[in-house]
């Protein structure tokens, strides 16, 4: 795995948590105070911050795709992952993985241990 790579699975994680949080924050805070106490001002905001969010996420997972040439099928799944509430932080365990074991890789083949 190259620097540039590294970069973009390491963008994507730190994308991923406040997508996590932020679908569950428009939901329990915007919608339910719009239904418990009529008072919908918190909708907008948070949908704003939710969909910027979002597709900060999507435009950042394809760069990941274009870089790591992962399966259809994976980029999928991490895209249903920013769907669900608190799914990115399920992605962001399985990216930080990858990205250690990437880095890990990579350093070895720096040093000529492996030819990985």
């Amino acid at each position: 795995m190259d620097i540039k790579t590294a970069a973009a699975l390491h963008r994507l994680r730190l994308a991923s948590i406040p997508e996590a949080i932020s679908f569950p924050a428009l939901l329990i805070f915007g919608t339910g105070f719009r239904l418990a106490f009529d008072y919908d001002s918190l909708v907008m905001p948070l949908g704003m911050i939710h969909g910027l969010l979002f597709i900060t996420y999507v435009v950042l997972l394809l760069d990941v795709w274009n870089r790591t040439k992962w399966p259809v099928k994976r980029v999928a799944f991490f895209f249903v992952l920013a769907i669900l509430p608190f799914g990115g932080l399920f992605g962001d365990r399985i990216l930080k993985r990858e990205e250690a074991a990437g880095v890990i890789a990579a350093r070895a083949r720096k040093e000529g241990v492996v030819n990985a």
